[in-house]
C-alpha cells in the first residue's frame, strides 16, 4: 500500500481528501508543517507528498527541511503533487522538486489519476530501470540494496541474487532446477535442498505478518507473487499460470 504524506491544515477539504485517497487504496498521513519532515519521510516510508498552498500560504518551496528530504527514500527522490490556487501558480515557478501540480478547485478523481501516473512515472525514472518495487519492499540493483518500509535490510549475496531474479519475473513459476541454475550457475553441484534453504532464510528477512512476497507451488518451485495478489498459490489454481521448468533461454 503506497503512503503519501498530506502537508496541510486540518479542514473539511484535506478530510474529504484524506477519505477518498483512503478509498483509493492509499495510506496517508497529515502534517501541518514541514518540521521533522526528514525524520517522518523516512520512518513511515513516504512514497509521495502533497502539499496544499492554499491551507499553507507560508510554506516556502525552497526550504532546506524539504529540499533535504529529497534525499531520504533510496534513489535520492520523492515524488511531490501541489494542490495550488491559480493566483499562487508563480511559486510553481522556483520550485525545481515539483513532479505536477493541480490548480484549484480539484477534481478528487483527477488527482487520484495524477497521483498514479505520478508514482509510475516516478519508479521508473529513479536510476533508470534499476528499481524493482514490489508494496513496501524496493530492490536497487545498481546499489545490490534492499529495503522494506523504507530500512534496508542484511541480505547474503546469494540470498539478494535470488531475491533479484524472482522479483524480476513477477507472475512466473520458477522449478528448483531453474533457480539452481540461474542464480547458482550450471557448475554448481548442490542439490535443489539448497534453494529451499535459501528462499526460508529470504523470507525470514523480507516477510511478517504485513508482507508476503513469495509463494511456494507445491511439487514445482517458487514464485514471487504480483503485489496485487491476496491469496497464496498453494490454495489457488495455478493451471493459468506459465512454469518455468528448464532454464529461461530454452523456455
Amino acid at each position: 500500500m503506497r503512503r503519501i504524506l498530506i502537508l496541510a491544515r486540518e479542514s473539511t477539504k484535506i478530510k474529504e481528501l484524506n477519505m477518498k485517497l483512503n478509498f483509493e487504496g492509499f495510506t496517508c498521513i497529515i502534517a501541518e508543517d514541514a518540521n521533522n519532515l526528514v525524520s517522518r519521510t523516512i520512518k513511515q516510508n513516504i512514497d509521495l507528498a502533497l502539499i496544499d498552498l492554499d491551507s499553507l500560504p507560508d510554506f516556502s518551496m525552497t526550504e532546506s527541511s524539504w529540499i533535504q528530504s529529497q534525499e531520504t527514500k533510496p534513489g535520492n527522490q520523492l515524488p511531490v503533487i501541489v494542490l495550488i490556487p491559480r493566483n499562487m501558480l508563480h511559486k510553481i515557478e522556483i520550485a525545481n522538486n515539483i513532479d505536477d501540480f493541480v490548480v484549484e478547485p480539484y477534481d478528487l478523481s483527477e488527482l487520484v489519476i495524477r497521483i498514479n501516473k505520478t508514482l509510475k512515472s516516478t519508479d521508473k525514472s529513479i536510476n533508470g530501470d534499476e528499481i524493482i518495487r514490489c508494496g513496501d519492499l524496493l530492490i536497487d540493483t545498481a546499489k545490490c540494496e534492499v529495503y522494506l518500509e523504507g530500512k534496508i535490510l542484511s541480505l547474503t549475496f546469494k540470498e539478494y541474487e535470488l531475491l533479484r531474479f524472482l522479483a524480476s519475473n513477477k507472475g512466473r513459476v520458477f522449478s528448483r532446477d531453474v533457480l539452481l541454475n540461474e542464480v547458482w550457475g550450471y557448475d554448481y553441484y548442490g542439490g535443489d535442498r539448497t534453494v529451499d534453504v535459501h528462499i526460508r532464510r529470504l523470507r525470514s528477512k523480507i516477510e511478517d505478518v504485513n508482507h508476503s512476497f513469495i509463494d511456494t507451488v507445491r511439487n514445482v518451485g517458487y514464485i514471487f507473487r504480483d503485489c496485487n495478489w491476496s491469496q497464496s498459490l498453494e490454495t489457488t489454481n495455478i493451471s493459468n499460470y506459465k512454469i518455468t521448468t528448464s532454464n529461461l533461454s530454452s523456455s
